[in-house]
C-alpha cells in the first residue's frame, strides 16, 4: 500500500459518525481452524475481542459472525485474526519512529505504554493536541508514516489530522463504527480493557518478531 501523495488535494469529505457506547461481556464459541491463528482461539474469546455492539453498520457487516436474539453482534474471530495478521505484517515494514499509536481511552493506557516500551513505537496516550500531525510550528509536531487509531470516536481529532497529513490510517473498529477515512482496519472490541490489552500485545509481539527486537513479555504484562 502506497502512502497518499501529500501534495495532491483531497476531494473526499471527512466524516466521523458517533458510535453507540456500551460494554457487554459474553462468551460465544466459534468453529475456528487453529491453523494460521496468531494465538489460540480461546485467548481471543476469553479477552472478549469478539464482542460487538447492539449497533451495527453496513460497513462492518462482513466481520459479524452472528447476531444474537437480543441484538448483540458477535464478530468473526477468524476475520479478526486475518486482519490483525495483515496489519502486523504491514507495520513491520516501518521503523518504530515511523509509527504512531493514539488512544484516549483509559483502558488503552497500560497496553500502549507497554507497546512503546517493548518495541519503541511512538504513542500518544490521553489527550491529543490538535495540530500535532498537521502544524509544523507546533512544539510537538510529528510526521509518522502510519497512524494507528484505537477508537474512531474518542480519537476523532487525531483521525482527522492523520487523514489530512497523508499518513496511512489504521483503526480498531467495532460493529458500530463506520470506517470512513481509514486505509486498514482491525475488527474487534475496541472498548474493553482485556480486549485492548490482547490486541496490543499481539501487535507488539508480532512487530518485535518481524523486526528482530528481543521480546520477552507475557500478555499479562499488557493488562
Amino acid at each position: 500500500m502506497q502512502r497518499r501523495n501529500e501534495s495532491s488535494p483531497k476531494k473526499r469529505e471527512f466524516k466521523v459518525d458517533k458510535p453507540v457506547e456500551e460494554e457487554i461481556i459474553v462468551d460465544e464459541r466459534q468453529d475456528v481452524k487453529e491453523e494460521g491463528m496468531l494465538i489460540p482461539t480461546d485467548d481471543y474469546l476469553s479477552a472478549g475481542v469478539h464482542i460487538g455492539s447492539k449497533a451495527r453498520t453496513k460497513r462492518m457487516a462482513e466481520y459479524i459472525f452472528k447476531v444474537r436474539p437480543d441484538g448483540l453482534a458477535i464478530l468473526n474471530v477468524e476475520k479478526i485474526n486475518d486482519k490483525l495478521k495483515t496489519v502486523c505484517e504491514y507495520l513491520a515494514k516501518f521503523s518504530p519512529e515511523e509509527i504512531l499509536v493514539i488512544c484516549k481511552r483509559a483502558n488503552g493506557d497500560k497496553p500502549i505504554k507497554m507497546l512503546t516500551h517493548s518495541t519503541g513505537i511512538k504513542s500518544i496516550i490521553g489527550r491529543y493536541l490538535p495540530g500535532t500531525l498537521t502544524n509544523p510550528n507546533n512544539e510537538v509536531f510529528m510526521e509518522p508514516k502510519v497512524v494507528l487509531i484505537t477508537d474512531m470516536w474518542y480519537d476523532k481529532q487525531a483521525l482527522i489530522d492523520a487523514f489530512k497529513s497523508g499518513a496511512i490510517v489504521i483503526a480498531l473498529c467495532n460493529s458500530n463504527n463506520i470506517p470512513n477515512n481509514v486505509d486498514m482496519l482491525i475488527p474487534c472490541n475496541n472498548k474493553g480493557g482485556k480486549s485492548l490489552s490482547l490486541i496490543y500485545w499481539i501487535i507488539a509481539k508480532e512487530y518485535a518478531k518481524a523486526r528482530n527486537i528481543p521480546f520477552e513479555y507475557p500478555k499479562e504484562k499488557f493488562v
